[in-house]
């Protein structure tokens, strides 16, 4: 390829990254890893023309990456409560609220517990998991998703909860005609 065309790609990805995490030293991470990962796919791409589309969608790809990993890291700070210096760093409805979840989660049945806890507790992206597994990547997401929502379900059945708009505990409260919660 050429290296103008390159530097053009190069400077608008730049751009794309920065624009999406807001932070100089991540977003240069972000296009490090989009970088490997266009060397290693380069072959694989058919037509020259939809290089810049191709290299973009790899670009979201990671940032789509970064943003999940990093919930998965603040969802399992608040799980384990292990990266707080004393429980009053915490908040007091995650750290409640979080320690109810594990027993929700091993009363699922074993595929949605399995797929569930790979995915949203080791990180294991869904493509993974369908290999792992050795089903279809569409029934690996739909096992994760099935999965949630029997999640959703068991707690909202067992609690009152509120959120905010982006599905973050404000309170919860225990069902009262439910002892076995």
């Amino acid at each position: 390829m050429e290296a103008i065309k390159w530097q053009n790609i190069n400077q608008s990805l730049q751009k794309f990254v920065q624009s999406k995490v807001q932070d100089e030293v991540i977003s240069k991470d972000i296009l490090q890893d989009v970088y490997v990962k266009v060397q290693l796919k380069l072959p694989q791409l058919k037509d020259e023309a939809k290089l810049m589309p191709w290299v973009f969608q790899i670009a979201r790809n990671e940032i789509n990456d970064h943003f999940r990993r990093q919930r998965k890291t603040r969802t399992l700070d608040i799980v384990d409560g292990e990266n707080a210096k004393d429980e009053s760093e915490m908040p007091n409805t995650h750290q409640g609220f979080s320690q109810c979840v594990p027993s929700f989660l091993d009363a699922l049945p074993e595929k949605y517990r399995e797929a569930l806890f790979l995915v949203e507790i080791e990180g294991l992206p869904q493509k993974e998991l369908a290999e792992r597994l050795n089903i279809s990547y569409s029934g690996a997401k739909s096992r994760v998703q099935r999965g949630r929502e029997k999640l959703k379900e068991a707690l909202l059945e067992c609690c009152k909860i509120k959120t905010d708009v982006y599905g973050n505990i404000l309170e919860y409260q225990k069902r009262v005609s439910l002892d076995d919660c």
